[in-house]
């Protein structure tokens, strides 16, 4: 192994195969069913994410690739062979976890060496990828350190050299930047994905945090109640949401009340007041004419129009909220099914073109909406 790209790029596959995959995978505790029949294939070199809120199952479904829970339904398949029953340390996967779980009485380059001594690779081999590995993650000349004489963002790259210097087939990830701060986690998030594009790992990668499933993932799965809502890339998941769990979880989104007025080929026409919005029809199929439907925006997709501008609904301004790449309108309407809208305005000037108590437009764009009947 000559470094550790070329270990991995001489066992993945083509783009077209499946590193993981659940097939009806189900887990119970107790009473509780975590899991429901999840079925699910991440393509080898893929970076997979799994979002959704606190309980809905993502993490029980990495501990089950991990090998720490068996599945009490269902399949799991890693690289084709079937893992069930496979302990966690013949998997051959790398896990990295929220709190870095790191040896306090190791030095870094022990911590990392740990997996590569437990499977018995000989000493001056385990050094050399180390010192390899340590020059990825950008912490050369500190492997003699102790865990605490790091920061929290060396720490976790001693946590992700560890994962990967065992060339793992996949790398597992529970929420690694959830301890950092702000500025720390965007700039570790750059970090992971370089490493993991060079690497070409298979990854699957837990959150909660809906910039970082965005910003992160070739696919995304939202997950809810133990199973996957929708399964996309960032901008399908984003731009065209398959239920309002999805389009109320991810991102911010304006609900309005509407009702649905025609169809016309693969757009249905939703009433909002007096405009008239094209909306993608597939969300209303079967839905009758008149029924009434939330339709939900984006704030950067609703655009500030005069108030009698064509296909426009109107509001009040109650509220800016300066942002400074851009700023928030607060906008009282009508339509809103919480009474106000959220217009995010880019430019310096719309605090001044519309202060707060004028009275505006606003204009939705084709294909800038979803709608979903009213349950």
């Amino acid at each position: 192994m000559n470094n550790l790209a070329d270990s991995r790029n001489g066992t993945a596959s083509s783009g077209d195969d499946i590193a993981v995959r659940f097939d009806a995978v189900t887990k119970r505790f107790g009473d509780a069913t975590a899991l429901r029949e999840v079925s699910l294939s991440v393509r080898s070199g893929e970076f997979m994410t799994l979002l959704g809120p606190s309980g809905c199952g993502k993490t029980t479904l990495l501990n089950l690739a991990a090998g720490f829970f068996s599945p009490d339904g269902g399949e799991i398949r890693i690289d084709g062979a079937r893992v069930n029953d496979v302990p966690t340390y013949r998997r051959e996967i790398g896990m990295m976890f929220q709190n870095y779980a790191l040896f306090p009485h190791m030095s870094v380059a022990e911590n990392i060496a740990y997996g590569l001594k437990v499977r018995h690779i000989a000493k001056k081999e385990r050094d050399r990828r180390v010192e390899e590995v340590l020059a990825l993650v950008r912490l050369a000349g500190m492997a003699g350190r102790k865990p605490r004489q790091l920061s929290g963002g060396q720490q976790q790259r001693v946590a992700l050299a560890r994962a990967l210097v065992i060339s793992p087939k996949v790398l597992l990830l529970d929420e690694p930047f959830s301890a950092l701060d702000k500025n720390l986690r965007a700039s570790m998030q750059v970090e992971l994905r370089e490493i993991q594009r060079k690497l070409k790992v298979t990854t699957i990668f837990v959150t909660h945090d809906q910039g970082e499933a965005l910003s992160l993932s070739d696919r995304v799965a939202v997950m809810s109640d133990g199973r996957i809502r929708q399964l996309g890339t960032p901008e399908e998941i984003y731009r065209r949401p398959c239920d309002r769990f999805v389009a109320s979880f991810v991102g911010d989104a304006n609900v309005l009340r509407g009702r649905l007025d025609g169809f016309d080929g693969a757009h249905s026409t939703v009433a909002v007041g007096t405009a008239r919005v094209k909306v993608p029809e597939a969300p209303l199929r079967g839905v009758a004419l008149s029924t009434p439907v939330d339709l939900f925006v984006r704030p950067e997709q609703l655009k500030i129009a005069e108030i009698c501008a064509p296909s426009a609904f109107g509001g009040r301004v109650a509220a800016q909220v300066y942002q400074g790449g851009h700023v928030d309108l607060y906008i009282e309407c009508a339509q809103s099914a919480s009474d106000r809208l959220l217009v995010r305005s880019a430019g310096q000037d719309a605090m001044t073109r519309w202060p707060v108590g004028a009275e505006v437009g606003m204009i939705i764009g084709i294909d800038d909406a979803v709608a979903f009947p009213v349950p």
